[in-house]
């Protein structure tokens, strides 16, 4: 969005202020770290060798917590992937050290400043992580991909696996990916649109570090990274009809956006000056939609929170789990070093696609896993949004006095919720006689990053 000039420091205390007001762990109490220190000598021995295929990792440059590894080979016209995601669940056993301090945290959190891991780094960023330094024990799920982009889940099994490369978004070459790689990831996107799947995938809106301090930034999402996702969607999808057919496990569901959210959402591409036509479908103008553009950016945010949210739900007989983004049924499987639940998920589908009974503990924890991570999720978008509070507030000191084109998004009573229109910056102003649609010039009256609150009044 652009650089902030954050001379006084205020990024750095409140970041600090945001971290001690949502208690964000720092470290891990020694019992876990001896625990995981122990755990990381765990030698695996449930697991069948499967060094000689030839998996790859694809991330961001700097991870080092890899989840997944990927293999893909031809059967036919299927694509057949293999996708080895880390077998936590060697590592964390059921009431350990390890495992209670988890259930406490239930998700990686993300501040400019550094993480809170869900797991300690002797873990997660060494022993279970598909890092291409040695073998590494894992969970392989094998996912069949058919012509018409179809996917099932052919088999899972506990394997030792090697990375032979660890592949960057930012630099990876097609002559580094598996023969079919691009092929997967053209299914999936041609089965999403025949199914009428709206997949919102915006660029993360965040606060970095750069060498003049920080920035407030779109991170732009690379093909590579596109590419990457549909190997996830593949395989989360396949497990989650697995799950559906066993009559067990947890799903990822998500609403579609109501009435008054889509028209909301119609004042908001207004504001950007961006043409949707007024009969189109929300489902199809969001694929024409451009995340490197910061303004369609902006709008896909605005889409991701219109539905209300994605939430966690157990198999109930008789209910079809729905995922509306998706367009399918849909489970989170694939990032167990990050998100407790996959831990579980990962589990279930290890018993049900080899005729096994689902380890009581796991089913047993599946009916809570909702919950914890509905609080966890809570507890991470406020985090974001005081950061993103904060990075306004820093952003707009100084401008004080200082009007802006802004266009109604939603209004209650005699306060009105607005978008500026050349920063992508939503505030609230105190105004009579405003409806969703209008334009209006707003006055800032008050940037206050301590508070991390922006005020502003109408001016015409």
């Amino acid at each position: 969005m652009r650089s902030l000039r954050d001379t006084t420091h205020a990024l750095d205390a409140g970041i600090a202020q945001i971290r001690h007001q949502f208690q964000v762990p720092v470290g891990f109490p020694d019992a876990v770290l001896e625990a995981a220190a122990e755990a990381a000598r765990r030698a695996p021995t449930e697991h069948v060798d499967r060094t000689d295929v030839p998996f790859v990792t694809l991330d961001p440059a700097s991870s080092t917590d890899l989840d997944q590894a990927f293999a893909i080979s031809s059967s036919g016209d299927d694509l057949l992937l293999q996708y080895a995601i880390a077998d936590v669940g060697w590592f964390v056993r059921d009431g350990d050290a390890i495992d209670t301090e988890a259930w406490q945290r239930a998700m990686t959190l993300y501040l400019p400043d550094g993480k809170a891991g869900l797991y300690p780094p002797v873990l997660s960023e060494g022993a279970a992580s598909l890092l291409p330094d040695g073998p590494r024990p894992a969970v392989v799920f094998h996912v069949r991909l058919g012509p018409d982009g179809s996917v099932r889940l052919d088999g899972a099994e506990r394997a030792i696996v090697r990375s032979r490369a660890k592949l960057a978004y930012d630099s990876v070459q097609a002559s580094d990916l598996p023969v079919g790689f691009a092929e997967f990831a053209r299914r999936m996107e041609a089965a999403e649109v025949a199914r009428g799947a709206a997949p919102v995938d915006p660029p993360e809106q965040v606060v970095e570090r750069n060498t003049h301090g920080y920035r407030l930034a779109f991170r732009p999402r690379l093909a590579s990274e596109t590419a990457n996702a549909a190997l996830s969607f593949a395989t989360n999808m396949a497990v989650a009809d697995a799950m559906q057919r066993a009559g067990t496990g947890l799903f990822r569901v998500m609403p579609e956006p109501d009435e008054r959210a889509v028209r909301r959402l119609r004042h908001t591409a207004h504001a950007f000056g961006m043409d949707w036509p007024k009969h189109q479908p929300l489902e199809v103008y969001s694929r024409s939609l451009d995340p490197n553009d910061p303004k369609h950016a902006a709008f896909m945010l605005a889409v991701r929170r219109a539905g209300g949210g994605a939430t966690y739900v157990t198999h109930t007989e008789g209910v079809v789990p729905w995922h509306s983004a998706v367009a399918a049924t849909y489970a989170h499987t694939t990032a167990p070093l990050r998100r407790l639940a996959d831990r579980y998920v990962v589990a279930t589908v290890l018993a049900v696609a080899n005729g096994r009974p689902v380890p009581e503990h796991v089913a047993a924890s599946l009916t809570e896993l909702p919950a914890a991570m509905a609080r966890a999720a809570s507890k991470a978008g406020q985090i974001d949004r005081a950061v993103i509070d904060l990075a306004e507030a820093v952003m707009l000191e100084g401008h004080e006095g200082h009007t802006y084109l802004a266009v109604v998004v939603e209004d209650d009573d005699d306060v009105s919720k607005i978008q500026l229109t050349d920063v992508a910056v939503v505030a609230k102003v105190k105004a009579k006689g405003l409806h969703p649609g209008d334009e209006c010039r707003v006055k800032l009256v008050r940037a206050d990053p301590a508070r991390r609150e922006v005020h502003f009044e109408r001016v015409a």
